[in-house]
């Protein structure tokens, strides 16, 4: 009796000792399985819906990694553990498996025509209709160390060979210095590709961007919408117009024509909600207001006597109407309330205003050549200088990151400076000083990024440079077409937000629009 009780004593100790190794593995599964679904939910949707297809779903994809993960983590029964130390030191790495299928096809030696458009450039000659594999990527690799400048240093076969052997010295902790090295390599790399490079500008002419409504006489405004795939046009045709930008048909979106009122400017407001015109010779300005459809005129701004204003800016946040008066004067205004905050004073005639990137400063500049710094809130002139060289002031830009300020004379000269030196220095000197320009240079703008500066001159066709930033040298393509003369007496130009399209107003009534392919988005 008392050996039967023993006996299922045992059984009792060893079916709980089995229930307890059964509960810990199950809580093991279960806490890898817990941190396989968490790996799984921060996977995008695209990989999950990939991974579902292939592994039939995410339960049964869990179970697999758990599987996995258990046969990594469990010995070998069938191989001791003494067998496999000695297998791993004699062969180093587990025995190559043969494929589990053939393609007879694959023997053959496939000829890849060489008429197609896409390869037509790799042809050395006309004979070469058609080209093996081998030979197609030979050429490949050629045409990529052509552009390159030769085999880069990563993927030279002395450096790979270097690299490994160096693989047994570097147990020492160097691994990390290589994987820093290899890192700071990749950025490197990753900038110079993403970077716009200079020399020659990859461009398309696009049909013109008001082409469902080119105007009989002179644009004197172009300017991409801030937040739309919309332009906008206006000029001495009283006509304010908006277009949808796709570099094919691009439609209009609609017209606004205003009574007896050739238009000298147009912008669109910070929020891209409004848009403000001034006339060519009148007191008042407009205001249409897109969300509402209404056009509002004001005709008087109390503290204002001018009796004309034409050119003006917007600031950067939505906040400031800046309008260039007559007699060197500057009158900001309210952009919510058109009430007269302040006026400020310079010598000689204004010519361009512009904002500091974050509005609390005002540049301007005058027919004398003098450059006028202003605080915002005090309306006060923190600094002056004179432009290098500059005799007549004729047009002003400001970089969106702050970073160049760029002056333009009536000589055709443009000094482009560094932002915080105007600030500090009391004669700065130019970065670079560009003549490409014969002619007064009426207009500038920076793009986006701040890599391509746009400068061009209303006195003559043809008269547009685009200059490269940083390195301040003007794309040797840009307007070239032949002997033709494309581009008529410039009298505007902007860039899309992220610098995919340039457009340039002239004085035949044309919005001329290009294709950066450089960059991607519009």
């Amino acid at each position: 009796m008392s050996s039967d009780i023993g006996a299922q004593l045992r059984r009792n100790k060893r079916y709980r000792t089995n229930v307890q190794e059964d509960e810990e593995l199950l809580m093991k599964e279960e806490a890898l399985r817990a941190k396989n679904l968490k790996t799984l939910e921060e996977k995008p949707d695209t990989e999950r819906c990939l991974e579902d297809l292939v592994f039939g779903g995410e339960e049964l994809f869990v179970e697999k990694l758990i599987g996995e993960t258990k046969r990594r983590d469990e010995p070998n029964e069938n191989v001791s553990s003494s067998e496999s130390e000695d297998d791993s030191h004699e062969h180093g790495s587990l025995l190559p498996r043969k494929p589990a299928w053939v393609d007879d096809d694959d023997d053959i030696d496939e000829k890849i025509e060489m008429t197609h458009r896409y390869r037509k450039g790799f042809q050395k000659s006309r004979q070469e209709a058609a080209l093996s594999k081998e030979k197609l990527q030979m050429r490949l690799r050629e045409e990529f160390q052509k552009a390159m400048g030769g085999v880069q240093s990563w993927a030279s076969t002395e450096h790979k060979k270097k690299g490994a052997n160096q693989d047994d010295d570097d147990d020492d902790g160097s691994e990390e210095d290589n994987e820093d090295n290899l890192l700071s390599k990749t950025g490197n790399l990753l900038t110079k590709s993403s970077s716009l490079p200079r020399g020659v500008l990859q461009v398309k002419k696009c049909l013109s961007a008001n082409h469902e409504r080119l105007s009989k006489v002179p644009l004197s405004t172009v300017q991409f919408h801030p937040l739309a795939q919309v332009v906008m046009t206006a000029g001495v045709d009283r006509t304010i117009s908006l277009f949808q930008v796709d570099g094919k048909l691009n439609p209009k979106i609609q017209s606004i024509h205003l009574e007896k009122f050739p238009i000298f400017k147009a912008q669109f407001s910070a929020d891209g909600e409004q848009v403000v015109a001034t006339g060519m010779r009148q007191r008042l300005f407009y205001i249409y207001d897109m969300m509402g459809g209404n056009i509002i005129p004001f005709h008087r701004i109390r503290g204002v006597n001018e009796k004309c204003l034409q050119q003006f800016e917007v600031s950067n946040d939505g906040s400031f109407l800046l309008f260039n008066g007559s007699a060197g004067y500057l009158h900001l205004l309210s952009m919510k309330t058109k009430e007269l905050i302040g006026s400020m004073k310079m010598n000689g005639n204004s010519m361009k205003a512009v904002f500091s990137p974050d509005c609390s400063k005002i540049i301007s500049n005058s027919d004398d050549g003098s450059v006028y710094i202003w605080d915002v809130k005090s309306r006060r002139c923190m600094s002056k200088f004179t432009d290098d060289g500059s005799v007549h002031g004729a047009s002003l830009a400001l970089s969106r990151d702050g970073r160049y300020l760029t002056c333009g004379s009536t000589s055709g000269v443009v000094n482009i400076y560094n932002y915080e030196d105007c600030l500090q220095a009391t004669n700065p000197k130019p970065l670079r000083s560009v003549m490409n320009l014969v002619t007064a240079a009426s207009s500038m703008v920076f793009n986006l990024q701040t890599e391509i500066l746009a400068v061009a001159s209303n006195k003559m066709d043809d008269a547009v440079k685009l200059i490269h930033i940083p390195s301040f040298t003007v794309f040797s393509n840009f307007p070239t077409q032949g002997n033709r003369r494309t581009i008529h007496l410039p009298s505007a130009m902007d860039f899309s937000p992220r610098s995919g399209f340039f457009s340039i107003a002239n004085n035949k009534g044309e919005a001329l629009l290009y294709r950066l392919k450089h960059y991607t988005d519009f």
